[in-house]
């Protein structure tokens, strides 16, 4: 069985959808969940679910090999859920091909340094775009641009608001990211 270690920055919605779809398999297991935001409501999820969580700083993460070490104790793949840090190029150098991200737009549009959240979304309303989706990908030492694993499209309405994109993403984010990040190590482990 495959270890997991989430980062989150928020509410964990994606966290706790990844957990709970581990825990009804024997492909992986999530053993820890990282957090860089130590008001974020994923810590509650991590207690409900009795997952291992823990705050950590930009000095744990950045400046030292604390994480870093976390991470080889307790991870064969790392997910990011709504993590919004850059991943250092030590973490991404020990973990090649092993850290996946999901992003909340078709790549390579609406990717890059600040584009997350309700930033993408309002991109996308502004730019009357009939369609948005999500992207799953590997993480590599640029914001967006590791290489595509997965991407699902909805249509958008010219009604939309960038709080119904959201809606839209989230569903999709909840459809599709533990069952492709479960195919990767399938994929790789077979």
């Amino acid at each position: 069985m495959k270890r997991i270690v989430i980062f989150a920055s928020g509410s964990g919605t994606n966290a706790e959808n990844i957990i709970k779809f581990f825990n009804l398999t024997k492909t992986a297991i999530v053993t820890n969940v990282l957090c860089n935001n130590e008001h974020a409501k994923v810590f509650e999820r991590c207690k409900r679910l009795n997952v291992n969580s823990l705050h950590f700083n930009r000095n744990d993460f950045f400046k030292s090999d604390k994480i870093l070490n976390i991470l080889k104790e307790d991870a064969d793949y790392i997910i990011l859920a709504g993590f919004l840090w850059k991943i250092p190029e030590n973490i991404i150098d020990a973990f090649p091909n092993k850290i996946i991200n999901i992003h909340p737009a078709l790549l390579p549009n609406y990717g890059g340094k600040g584009m997350y959240g309700m930033n993408v979304h309002r991109a996308v309303k502004e730019n009357n775009e009939t369609e948005t989706g999500i992207t799953i990908h590997y993480v590599n030492a640029n914001y967006d641009e590791g290489a595509i694993i997965f991407q699902a499209k909805t249509a958008l309405n010219e009604d939309d608001s960038p709080e119904k994109i959201a809606e839209k993403i989230h569903i999709l984010e909840q459809e599709h990211f533990p069952k492709v990040i479960e195919d990767v190590i399938l994929k790789e482990n077979a």
